[in-house]
């Protein structure tokens, strides 16, 4: 059985979080967790929160569930709306800015023995 969880609107650009998603992927929960949680960067905490919630889905939604046979089957990363902003530039221009945001998909599911 498959546990879905999402985050919308993070306010990351998705290149930074696939960095992080990269290391984690396919692996157990409780190694990616704590994988995770001496992970030096923003996007981590992100992640982290995403893979509780999935779990979270899991531990409500079935009676017999066990964590330590859940793994991560898919994590990706998508990008979500564009915030478009101005800054000032040499001779009175302006340059565009462009604020990136991400949604986070995290699948887990258990092993199959």
């Amino acid at each position: 059985m498959e546990f879905l969880a999402k985050s919308k609107h993070i306010r990351q650009s998705p290149r930074k979080i696939r960095q992080v998603v990269d290391t984690v992927r396919g692996k157990n929960v409780a190694q990616a967790t704590k994988t995770l949680s001496f992970i030096n960067k923003k996007a981590a905490t992100f992640i982290l929160k995403t893979i509780n919630s999935a779990v979270s889905n899991c531990l409500s939604n079935s009676e017999s569930a066990n964590v330590d046979n859940l793994f991560i089957k898919s994590i990706t990363v998508d990008g979500g709306p564009v915030f478009k902003r101005w800054k000032p530039a040499a001779y009175g221009r302006a340059v565009p800015r462009l604020k990136r945001t991400s949604h986070l998909t995290v699948v887990v599911s258990y092993k199959q023995n």
